[in-house]
């Protein structure tokens, strides 16, 4: 079972990212305060969680949180500053929207950049141990996927969809076939080998 809080002296927001590792699209990030006494069973970390208990969670999360926010890095921003470094700052745009101002920041992960002079601990698989990170999880993983969903309108053939801009071998062809287009990561040297080969 998750635990509800790290400590209870301080105001504590937990924070996590989505789509780090995909090819195309923002990352986005959230930060969330819950109450002490929050529980729901189905939360966990969002990799855990069925895409539709995603989304119930999502409104859970939304009505009884003290205050909540995400934020996004778009992927010329992502090129521009490296993968890393826009998750930091995605995570810094969710936090920086909370009221009340947390006193101390729980981060999925082993690394982050200190936010301000806001003391912070990097929990690794924190998401699967602090209620506040796992709900930020999903409303970071929730609102990534369904803006994913919006581009795919404007560029079905990648299959955005479905992949989420990970990089799937769905993506991968399509990638092939059609090339990058203005919301692929170019830094991701993603272009594939394979086109030279044909002409072997």
């Amino acid at each position: 079972m998750l635990e509800a809080y790290y400590q209870t002296e301080f105001i504590e927001a937990g924070s996590d990212e989505a789509g780090r590792g995909c090819y195309a699209g923002p990352v986005f990030a959230a930060a969330v305060i819950l109450p002490v006494d929050f529980y729901h069973p189905l939360l966990n970390d969002s990799k855990q969680v069925l895409p539709e208990d995603r989304m119930l969670l999502r409104e859970v999360i939304l009505t009884r949180a003290i205050t909540c926010a995400v934020a996004r890095v778009e992927s010329e921003e992502i090129d521009r500053i490296n993968i890393l470094q826009a998750s930091y700052l995605a995570m810094h745009l969710a936090i920086e929207q909370l009221d009340p101002i947390p006193q101390l920041l729980l981060i999925d992960g082993n690394r982050f950049r200190p936010y301000r002079n806001i003391p912070h601990h990097c929990m690794i698989k924190g998401d699967g141990r602090y209620a506040s990170i796992a709900a930020a999880s999903i409303l970071a993983k929730t609102y990534r996927d369904e803006y994913m969903r919006q581009l795919h309108e404007e560029y079905p053939m990648y299959g955005w969809g479905n992949n989420k801009g990970y990089g799937t071998l769905e993506h991968r062809i399509a990638i092939e076939k059609h090339g990058l287009c203005k919301y692929h990561r170019k830094s991701y040297n993603i272009l594939p080998n394979q086109i030279e080969l044909e002409w072997e």
